[in-house]
């Protein structure tokens, strides 16, 4: 790295300015936000590989379109990523770790997250049809018939689901790979969002189309859904026999660690009605329920940024270089 900076120090740099601009600033408007930029693409892309009626299995068709649309606009991604990261790495390392972390920030969401399970709680104690409202914007699940302590479940699912996928996954893909890590990552957790679907959805039948993203995603996200259930075990300082039972009852391969993690640590049921049942013989949450489980995933953030540190240690910062 130019001027005999430490690059690891960049790296350093890059997640304290990362989290601090989401502490204080929150989400870039929409028309600079990447991620929104990701998802105008696999809108109008998704449009063109999903089939509007269901074709006979298996769709190979579909299939094939959805991987190459994919993969192909996520090579020019990480691509983009990497020259910019490298040519960022090329000055002193606070101020690369400064630009880092401003292009990093919208790639990771902690404070967006925190307020909208804690806005679903506040709507609760209006009414259960503002709960419900208010949960809908949180989870692509039919709220209409939630009771109150299913729609304070689901919230809770939400967190747990979503400290993965928004917080310890961009943070632990930029501490193995860098930026294009990180934006690899973001592309196929919103590919998976928008396309991975078992039939209709939106007039499209995704059941094909969207295979390949599924699997992308799971992929990536294997190792830090693992990950956030650990952290939220040491956060919340107890052992979680069962986990790895619990986990194994969502049709998930990744979402049920931290979901599981989290109804272990509090002690309570979550459910998906009529799917699966976590920690099954415990009560149903209370509001104080969601603010210890918001409260547990901030205690858990300062040994994500130890673990992130370690990770790129331990890779010898091989993507700062």
């Amino acid at each position: 790295m130019a001027g005999g900076s430490s690059p690891m120090l960049a790296g350093a740099v890059a997640l304290a300015v990362a989290f601090a601009l989401d502490r204080w600033l929150g989400e870039p408007p929409a028309r600079w936000h990447p991620v929104v930029g990701m998802g105008r693409y696999l809108g109008w892309i998704g449009g063109r590989v999903a089939p509007r009626e269901e074709r006979p299995d298996p769709d190979w068709l579909a299939f094939w379109a959805g991987a190459l649309a994919w993969s192909g606009a996520a090579l020019l991604l990480a691509l983009a990523a990497w020259m910019v990261q490298r040519w960022l790495l090329g000055l002193p390392a606070l101020a690369a770790g400064l630009l880092l972390g401003l292009l990093l920030k919208p790639l990771l969401s902690w404070r967006m997250l925190r307020e909208e399970v804690a806005a679903v709680e506040d709507a609760l104690a209006g009414s259960l049809d503002d709960g419900r409202r208010r949960l809908a914007r949180l989870v692509s699940r039919d709220v209409s018939q939630l009771d109150e302590a299913q729609v304070r479940e689901s919230a809770i699912e939400s967190l747990a689901e979503n400290y993965n996928d928004s917080v310890v996954a961009p943070v632990f893909w930029f501490a193995v790979a860098g930026l294009p890590g990180a934006v690899l990552y973001r592309f196929a957790n919103t590919a998976d969002a928008m396309w991975g679907y078992r039939g209709f959805r939106g007039g499209l039948h995704w059941e094909w189309a969207g295979k390949w993203t599924a699997r992308a995603d799971d992929a990536l996200s294997w190792l830090p859904a693992r990950l956030a259930a650990l952290l939220l075990a040491l956060a919340a300082a107890r052992r979680l026999p069962g986990l790895r039972g619990q986990s194994a009852l969502t049709p998930s391969p990744n979402g049920g660690w931290p979901m599981a993690a989290m109804a272990l640590a509090l002690g309570v049921r979550l459910r998906k009605p009529g799917v699966y049942a976590l920690n099954a013989g415990a009560p149903s949450p209370a509001p104080m329920h969601t603010r210890q489980a918001l409260r547990l995933c901030g205690r858990a953030l300062p040994l994500l940024l130890a673990c992130a540190w370690l990770l790129a240690a331990a890779v010898q910062g091989a993507w700062l270089r």
